[in-house]
Parts: C-alpha cells; structure tokens; sequence
C-alpha cells in the first residue's frame, strides 16, 4: 500500500472501533482526520466514519471531505463509507441525501439483495443478519452503483461503486462499548429520550460479521480483489 489509510472521523466517539484491531492485525496502518482538520490535496484510500452531521450541512469540513472522496474515487483508490460516511460517498457521487421514511436506530435485520450473493464483500454473509443502526436520513445508490441490502424500514443499506467504493448505512464496526458510548453523549439525548426502552448494547454479536466485511476490503488496498 502506497500511504497510510486516512480515516475521515466527524466525532471522537464514532470511530473505528471493531475495524481498529482488524486493521491493526494486518499491519496495515491509518490516520485520523477530525472534520476541520486539514485534508491532503492528493488523494489516499479513505475510510468515512458515521457521525450527527448531515451530509447536506453546509460545513467547511464536510464540502472539504466531498471533494476528497470524488478525487479518490477519480484516481480508482478503495473508499468505505460508514453510515453518514455512505451518505456523503453517495453525495460526492451525484446522488441525493435525504430524510429517511423512519428513524432507525437500534438493532434491525439487514437483507442482502440478489447482487450482493457474489459480491467480493457481502457475498457469503447470512441474509437476513443483525446489525446496528443509528441513523434518520438516507441515500439515493449512485448512477452506476449495485445495489446490495436493504432493511424494512430504509430500503438502502448498501451500494458498491465500481470494484472497490462501498457504502454501508449500517454500523458493522460498532462495538457494545461504542454503543453504550453514543446513548450517553449529549449531541445523541434528542434520539435517545424518543427510546421506548434502552438498547441492549450486547443484544447480538456481529465480530464475524464485520471481520468478513473489512477484510473482504482490504485487499483492494494492493489493488488485489476477490473474483
């Protein structure tokens, strides 16, 4: 690999968690990038974290992140988008953000579509599996883009664009920690007084499931990719 992953993190609490020790277990280092900090002119594989921001903010930061996906996307570098992360891969790719249908947060099923069977990382993975949510807007897929799960309540979940650039709504890197981290946080007390009840930060066990996808990403980062 080049250079080192730049990590695009819009808060300190939403960031790599399961995906650090994957990272770390292959050697393969990162950067993180707070919103505002400065960003590269040149690009770099980039992997965009979720956060309380809207991709349609009209902040600095997220115009600068924008124009740091669509040059990495441009040079055919690996981008995994997380969450707000999707949203703003999918809006640096012409696509529309907007309010979602229904507030999602908490743990949903994810089902994979026909696509997603063979697809280099969700192919394999269980349909439907459990994942965390936390989200109130979702995306348009790209012009272009494949199509790959998709939940009851939003019907996009994830796109692959092209061979290496993917958008995940859900959050496979959370851990219970993480989510136990976010209920508390005071940018989150909106989302979490409208909880019936509080979340069980250990209801389900998705370690498999995110090992699968980000090492499934991983080797586009040699320019290397599953058949």
């Amino acid at each position: 690999m080049q250079s080192p992953i730049l990590v695009l993190r819009h808060e300190p609490f939403e960031h790599l968690g399961y995906f650090d020790e994957i990272l770390r277990s292959h050697g393969i280092p990162f950067i993180y990038k707070d919103l505002d900090d400065p960003l590269p002119d040149q690009p770099a594989p980039l992997i965009v974290m979720g956060g309380p921001q809207s991709a349609n903010d009209p902040l600095p930061g997220l115009k600068a992140e924008l124009i740091l996906i669509e040059r990495a996307v441009t040079a055919g570098l690996p981008v995994l988008g997380i969450c707000l992360g999707a949203q703003l891969i999918a809006k640096a790719l012409g696509a529309r953000v907007y309010k979602n249908d229904h507030i999602e947060i908490g743990w949903f099923p994810v089902y994979l579509t026909e696509h997603a069977k063979n697809d280099p990382l969700f192919g394999g993975l269980p349909s439907p599996a459990p994942f965390f949510h936390w989200h109130g807007e979702t995306f348009d897929p790209p012009a272009g883009s494949t199509w790959l799960a998709y939940t009851e309540k939003c019907r996009h979940q994830a796109f692959r664009y092209g061979k290496n650039v993917y958008g995940i709504q859900f959050h496979p890197e959370i851990t219970p920690a993480m989510i136990e981290d976010w209920c508390g946080q005071p940018v989150n007390c909106g989302d979490v007084a409208s909880f019936d009840k509080p979340i069980d930060a250990v209801a389900f066990d998705t370690t498999t499931q995110s090992r699968h996808l980000l090492e499934r990403w991983i080797p586009f980062l040699d320019g290397n990719c599953h058949s």
